[in-house]
């Protein structure tokens, strides 16, 4: 391979490498409340995403030098440690984070005049090796891509004390827990949850 192909290569690997930590920053992003829900469902995954940024961009630093000195190679070899050292937590967070892959809907209510509109509670795992699991409650507005979530809340743990959330008016919904009720009203326009009106009990 030629110097000159080795550096198309590399310049190649390092691109699909920026596309994959682009990605990444998109989904999550959206899985912020508000976000998009395919976005975050098909890019918020940093242990693969993240994973692949790495391995290409190694890739393209090897491909794209010849490391004919002993100072070059040396300094690849600090390079890599360097970026092993800096990947094995990434990838630990990574897999902290990329626990929502294993979440499961237990149950979804769609609006019964807006169809467009479903109060969702997921179960994911509380830790990466914890049987124990949190319950969010979401509301989705819209479908397709144009579909967003909006956090309402979230029960950390086993026993957390959610109980459960239902429609409770046109464009009312109410969350019981053990620590109260929370009431959001949604904006009659575009659906989106207002401030709660909690009542301890």
């Amino acid at each position: 391979m030629t110097t000159q192909q080795r550096r198309r290569v590399s310049r190649f690997l390092a691109g699909f490498a920026a596309l994959a930590v682009l990605l990444y920053l998109a989904g999550l992003y959206a899985a912020r409340s508000g976000g998009l829900v395919e976005v975050e469902r098909l890019f918020d995954r940093p242990l693969v995403l993240l994973g692949a940024a790495a391995v290409l961009g190694v890739g393209a630093v090897v491909i794209g030098s010849e490391f004919r000195s002993a100072a070059s190679q040396v300094g690849f070899a600090a390079l890599l440690v360097g970026g092993v050292a800096l990947g094995v937590p990434v990838v630990l967070a990574g897999l902290a984070a990329g626990r929502d892959d294993g979440a499961r809907h237990v149950e979804r209510q769609v609006h019964p005049d807006h169809p467009d509109r479903a109060l969702t509670v997921t179960e994911t795992a509380s830790s990466l090796f914890s049987p124990e699991s949190d319950s969010r409650v979401e509301l989705v507005t819209g479908t397709g891509w144009s579909a967003r979530h909006w956090d309402l809340d979230t029960w950390v743990g086993a026993g957390s004390g959610y109980r459960s959330a239902s429609w409770s008016g046109p464009d009312r919904i109410t969350v019981t827990s053990d620590e109260g009720t929370a009431v959001f009203v949604l904006d009659p326009a575009t659906g989106h949850p207002g401030a709660p009106q909690v009542t301890k009990g």
